[in-house]
C-alpha cells in the first residue's frame, strides 16, 4: 500500500509555511525594491535534466498560499518522465508573488523528484522479479509525507509511515527484552488486532528464532546473497523476507534474485540527487 500518491492540503500547508518563512525572514529586498509592486508576469517551471517529476501540487501550493491571484496551468503530472526544457508548471500573476514563491517551490520540487527518480531507478532494476521497493523511517525531519510521498510517486511501496503503524523488532529491542522469543510474546496480548510482526535479524539462526516465536515478516539485515538465498530455502515461505542494507542501483538486482519478497531502502532519500529544474519568466 502507498499510503501517499496525492498530497491534500492539510497534510502540506504548516510545512510550506514554515519554508515561507524561514525564507523571507524579514522581507524581500531585492524583489521589494527592484519590481513594481503592479507589475505582473507569466513564469514557467522547467526541467533541465532528465528526471521522474514529483511535487507537482506542493510547488502549486506554494504560490497559492503566497498568492492566491495567482493563475496556475500544471503542464505535467507527478510520475511523468521528463526531459530537459519540458514545461512543468505555468504561472501568471504579480511579479513580486511569483519570485517570493519561487525558491521554496523549487527546493520542495527539486528534491521531490530527486527522490522519485531514484526511486523509479531502483524499481527499473527489478522488473521482471517478484520483489517490491520499501521505503523507510529515515527522513528528514519535518518532510516525511513529502519524501515517502516522492518514493511512491517513483513506484516504490511506503514502508510504515510511524511507530504506530506496525511492529518492527530490532536489534535493541531484542537486548532490552532479552531474546526474540520474549520481544514477541510481550505482544501476543495487548498489541492491536491485524497488525503485523517483523523482526530483524543478522544471521540464519536469528531467522529460524523469529519464525518459531511467531513472526510474520523478517528483515534480513545486511546478509551476504549467499545467505539471503539460504535464508529463503529456510523460511519455506513460512514468512515474507524483507532485504535491507547495502541497496543501490548496482545491488538492488542481485538482492532481488535472492527470492526476498521485499527491498527496502533509505538511499532514494539519502542518496538521491536533487533533480535539475528552473524558473523562468518569459520574455514581454
Amino acid at each position: 500500500m502507498s499510503f501517499f500518491r496525492r498530497l491534500h492540503p492539510l497534510q502540506i500547508d504548516q510545512a510550506i509555511e514554515i519554508a515561507l518563512k524561514e525564507d523571507w525572514a524579514f522581507g524581500d529586498w531585492t524583489t521589494d525594491l527592484s519590481v513594481p509592486g503592479d507589475k505582473n508576469a507569466s513564469a514557467k517551471i522547467i526541467a533541465k535534466s532528465k528526471c521522474t517529476l514529483a511535487g507537482i501540487e506542493v510547488a502549486s501550493r506554494v504560490f497559492e498560499l503566497v498568492d492566491r491571484s495567482l493563475q496556475l496551468v500544471e503542464a505535467s503530472s507527478n510520475a511523468a518522465k521528463l526531459s530537459p526544457k519540458d514545461t512543468v508548471l505555468k504561472i501568471s500573476g504579480n511579479a513580486r508573488s511569483i519570485l517570493k514563491a519561487e525558491r521554496v517551490a523549487l527546493n520542495f520540487l527539486m528534491h521531490m523528484s530527486g527522490i522519485a527518480t531514484y526511486a523509479a531507478d531502483l524499481v527499473k532494476e527489478v522488473e521482471g522479479t517478484k520483489v517490491q521497493i520499501l521505503d523507510t523511517r529515515k527522513n528528514t525531519p519535518g518532510l516525511r509525507v513529502f519524501e515517502k510521498h516522492a518514493t511512491a510517486i517513483g513506484g516504490a511501496r511506503n514502508h510504515r509511515f510511524c511507530l504506530s503503524d506496525g511492529v518492527i523488532v530490532k536489534e535493541n529491542h531484542i537486548r532490552g527484552a532479552g531474546g526474540i522469543e520474549n520481544t514477541l510474546a510481550a505482544m501476543k496480548t495487548r498489541l492491536p488486532h491485524g497488525i503485523k510482526k517483523e523482526v530483524e535479524v543478522t544471521n540464519l539462526k536469528e531467522l529460524e528464532q523469529a519464525i518459531v516465536a511467531g513472526a510474520e515478516v523478517v528483515m534480513l539485515d545486511n546478509m551476504s546473497l549467499e545467505d539471503m538465498h539460504k535464508a529463503v530455502e529456510l523460511s519455506a515461505r513460512k514468512v515474507l523476507l524483507e532485504a535491507s542494507g547495502n541497496v543501490t542501483v548496482e545491488t538492488v538486482r542481485g538482492i532481488a534474485e535472492t527470492g526476498v519478497d521485499f527491498i527496502s531502502t533509505s538511499a532514494m532519500v539519502h542518496s538521491s540527487k536533487w533533480a535539475d529544474l528552473s524558473l523562468l519568466f518569459d520574455l514581454d
